[in-house]
């Protein structure tokens, strides 16, 4: 049977582009939609049957049950997840002007609660699989060693919080075999800010298969665990 992935937020963007390049290793993909409007997904279908789309919202638990019931049934296990859904608002809040913090608010239950629904979901697919990958798309935002930032504090907590969420998680897991990776994908070419960013200075699939090379190097448990595409270690 073939090896499975399944890569959330992949409309468009890094997830797409890690639904491809796992496509193309001869991997059965889930890809989780959410923004049925936008075709590529159903381009990328067409190319290669091994795909499956997944409607999935990370944001509501009934959403997140349901797709990891699919893949269940359609697959019976899981080696890798890929938590990729997030998403980017910035109002350029600093403390001397105003904060949005039903923005706030939003950025916490897509970029670290999703994450956690998601992983929560297919943990038993996960346990059956041979990979027993947990990878989540973190950022170098989340990193409190290399911080820099004067604004942007909804997203750059958010990413602090999913770290630490990941290494209770690699607690926890540990005994079950189950590796956890935050991996910081590069400045990549996006629509994570709304429309397509020009200024950043990787391509999408040059992240993608960094990050699926660093993946499937199937590091150790004890191994460090936030790295960025390119395996280079990252600051807690």
């Amino acid at each position: 049977m073939k090896k499975t992935v399944y890569i959330t937020g992949a409309d468009r963007g890094l997830g797409l582009a890690l639904s491809r390049v796992f496509l193309a290793a001869d991997y059965k993909v889930f890809a989780g939609r959410y923004m049925k409007e936008w075709p590529e997904l159903d381009e990328l279908k067409k190319e290669y049957e091994d795909l499956e789309i997944v409607t999935v919202d990370v944001t509501d638990q009934q959403s997140v049950d349901a797709a990891a019931t699919y893949i269940e049934e359609h697959a019976g296990k899981l080696d890798i997840l890929i938590n990729n859904a997030a998403i980017y608002k910035d109002r350029s809040e600093d403390i001397f002007g105003e904060f949005h913090y039903d923005d706030m608010r939003q950025l916490f239950e897509t970029n670290v609660f999703g994450p956690l629904r998601v992983s929560k979901s297919v943990i038993p697919l996960l346990l059956k699989g041979e990979g027993k990958m947990l990878a989540n798309i973190s950022s170098e935002a989340g990193s409190l060693a290399d911080s820099w930032r004067k604004k942007e504090y909804g997203y750059c907590m958010s990413k602090s919080a999913l770290n630490m969420q990941l290494t209770i998680l690699q607690n926890q897991l540990e005994e079950h075999g189950i590796k956890v990776l935050a991996i910081h994908p590069g400045y990549v070419k996006t629509y994570i800010m709304g429309d397509f960013n020009h200024d950043a200075t990787i391509d999408a699939m040059e992240s993608a298969t960094g990050i699926m090379n660093e993946i499937l190097k199937a590091p150790a448990i004890e191994e460090h665990m936030y790295i960025d595409y390119q395996g280079n270690k990252m600051n807690w």
